[in-house]
């Protein structure tokens, strides 16, 4: 396997999963480019693992379009895009606003269509390029206190097989689907909890299978796998990544 050279696009690219993808794929030699809202975090990803920061917001067009403009100033070219950035917003439905909405979304729904919308003709000059979205379990279960966030991640899931075939021919959509991956969103859905989140996290991987909490490494491995050339017949699928958990009887 290998992704030396490829131009790679990583967005939510400086905090947990995107970040491990950024400086995993910076170490097998591709050329990153890793966008978020937080500069911060990308001038350091910058300045320590060599990738490129921009400072973009999926859910904002013209943004989208400053990043892919920019990436092909900078390769001229977009081999691959990992459209990894999420936000979470919980509470019940009851409480739910506008703003709420617009939010995840925004984000995680509208924001992965401008980066097709934007992204495709390139892949089409191209003649080639994958497209990884990241979606979740959160698809498939019905966690308390998360119904827009299940529901945005429920629309990814479509989205993956609805590219795939629309795209056919010059790009391949794939999505990849985790389970509880040790990351910062997941240490921000434990606020609240009478719990300290240790102590939580430590029931948690006894209930799956594996024994333990997922990584953002162990994400972007599977990650690199699907977007290189050697996953070349894997199309319109999400991988899950759960440690089992999906698997589990109700009991």
């Amino acid at each position: 396997m290998s992704l030396k050279s490829k131009v790679i696009i990583v967005t939510g690219g400086t905090s947990g999963i995107g970040e491990a993808c950024s400086r995993h794929f910076a170490r097998l030699g591709a050329k990153v480019v890793a966008a978020s809202i937080q500069r911060k975090e990308g001038r350091t990803l910058a300045k320590v693992h060599g990738v490129h920061f921009v400072h973009a917001d999926v859910s904002d067009e013209k943004s989208v379009q400053s990043l892919v403009s920019r990436t092909l100033e900078l390769h001229g070219r977009i081999d691959a895009l990992v459209s990894n950035a999420g936000v979470l917003r919980m509470g019940p439905v009851s409480e739910f606003d506008e703003a709420m909405w617009d939010a995840v979304m925004g984000v995680n729904v509208k924001g992965n269509l401008w980066l097709a919308k934007h992204v495709a003709p390139v892949m089409k000059g191209q003649g080639r390029g994958v497209i990884c979205i990241t979606t979740s379990v959160a698809a498939f279960v019905g966690f308390p206190n998360h119904t827009l966030y299940c529901a945005s991640k429920g629309a990814l899931e479509a989205l993956v097989r609805s590219l795939a075939v629309e795209l056919a021919g010059y790009a391949r959509v794939v999505g990849v689907c985790p389970g509880t991956i040790d990351t910062p969103m997941l240490a921000s859905s434990c606020k609240g909890w009478a719990k300290p989140v240790a102590e939580i996290y430590a029931e948690v991987e006894k209930k799956i299978p594996v024994r333990r909490l997922g990584t953002p490494l162990d994400m972007a491995r599977a990650i690199a796998f699907l977007i290189s050339d050697e996953a070349a017949y894997i199309n319109a699928t999400c991988l899950v990544m759960d440690g089992g958990t999906l698997a589990l009887p109700p009991w």
